[in-house]
């Protein structure tokens, strides 16, 4: 039987790689901001997805998503929270640092809180909730809030595994590395930090969307029943003071 899955950030990147690998056999919902982004993808995928536009840094997008999964679908099966960013510091002085960390905390926490809690009294028994960090929140980020916002994600994924397990509902994080073909670095990725960044790797090369998709599809298999409350690294082997 097919589940329902929903995916934000699901227009691209990560999240569109993880949507792609669930909608072989599943409904996938996409969520992001961008209606034209999330449509094209949707048709990519085909008659397995459907979208909608929401801004779940805000509890308003996130109660429009609730609204649509309750009346397409009535429940939900599994929940990625692939959606976030790095919002970098602008200037000089206490008020941009606080800009930046006001909104990497939104981007990279809020639209996950909101996705979850939004969605958590429609989740079936047996039901997933993945949470995405990054390589970030062990090494540290080099502005202090990307880093922090990602990390906050772990600790919300024990209190979610304890709360839901009597459910047999699984929630784990994944924590990438360095992942290429993705919108997160934008145009400042140059190629001597790839080849220090890869080069961080215990196997020599970057990540790719399709490493993250295939463990998320595992981690939301029967098979992964019994894992829960767990942080997985997906990096090559490029951990902490490497």
């Amino acid at each position: 039987m097919s589940r329902t899955v929903v995916v934000s950030g699901g227009g691209t990147g990560i999240g569109l790689a993880v949507a792609a690998r669930f909608a072989k056999d599943d409904n996938v919902i996409l969520v992001g901001r961008r209606e034209d982004v999330l449509a094209s993808a949707a048709a990519e995928l085909g008659a397995n997805a459907s979208y909608v536009a929401a801004d779940l840094a805000t509890v308003e997008g996130a109660e429009r998503l609730a609204s649509f999964t309750a009346d397409r679908h009535g429940s939900v099966d599994v929940i990625a929270a692939c959606a976030g960013g790095n919002t970098l510091r602008s200037g000089d002085g206490l008020a941009a640092v606080s800009q930046a960390w006001t909104e990497n905390l939104r981007l990279n926490v809020m639209t996950a809180v909101h996705l979850v809690e939004a969605l958590k009294p429609q989740l079936n028994d047996d039901g997933r909730v993945l949470l995405y960090s990054s390589v970030a929140a062990y090494r540290g980020s080099g502005n202090g809030s990307y880093a922090a916002s990602k990390a906050a994600l772990h600790p919300y994924a024990i209190d979610l595994a304890t709360e839901l397990g009597p459910k047999r509902i699984t929630a784990n994080v994944i924590a990438p590395g360095y992942i290429e073909d993705t919108e997160f670095f934008g145009d400042r990725m140059t190629e001597t930090r790839r080849s220090t960044l890869i080069g961080q790797t215990l196997n020599g090369r970057a990540g790719t969307p399709a490493d993250i998709a295939e463990l998320s599809h595992w981690l939301a298999a029967p098979a992964a029943g019994h894992v829960t409350a767990q942080i997985i690294q997906s990096n090559g082997g490029a951990l902490a003071g490497r």
